[in-house]
């Protein structure tokens, strides 16, 4: 799997002081998407464990008090960012009590996969849906157009 960017403190997506990890690869290319640029799997730089393990430093570090992980793209469950995002997901959650994990896909919850379903198990907040620009609304929390959806998949969000 390769990521855009990464960045240690993040208030923007998902409630409270965050982690975010933007990963590369979509294929839904919505009109209107304003990170165009992570499109294509082979694009950004490589995720490897010295990434995975600055992110569980960081989700760790006591200096500062992250909520948890958010992770965006591109998207996290594209089909070629699915094992790699599975292993980070059950990471953090063996290895960062307390901290939750939000996520966004183009995809609809009701038509994920076998294997990106195996993600929800491990998240807290799942944001299904592509963008829609005719359906954008800027005043929207968490989310770009009024079809996506914030799904509650554990009581702790």
């Amino acid at each position: 799997m390769n990521y855009h960017q990464y960045f240690p403190i993040d208030v923007v997506n998902g409630p409270g002081t965050r982690a975010t990890l933007f990963v590369s690869g979509c294929e839904h290319q919505c009109k209107g998407c304003y990170n165009q640029s992570t499109w294509r799997v082979d694009s950004g730089h490589l995720f490897d464990k010295a990434m995975q393990d600055r992110i569980i430093a960081d989700l760790n570090d006591q200096r500062i008090k992250r909520r948890g992980l958010s992770l965006s793209g591109g998207d996290p469950l594209h089909p070629a960012n699915v094992e790699v995002v599975l292993e980070l997901v059950k990471r953090v959650k063996a290895q960062c009590p307390g901290k939750d994990i939000w996520l966004w896909t183009g995809y609809l919850r009701q038509e994920l996969t076998q294997a990106q379903q195996q993600v929800l198990a491990y998240i807290d907040t799942l944001v299904d849906g592509k963008f829609e620009q005719d359906k954008a609304d800027p005043s929207l929390k968490f989310r770009g157009s009024s079809n996506q959806v914030i799904h509650t998949l554990t009581l702790e969000s």
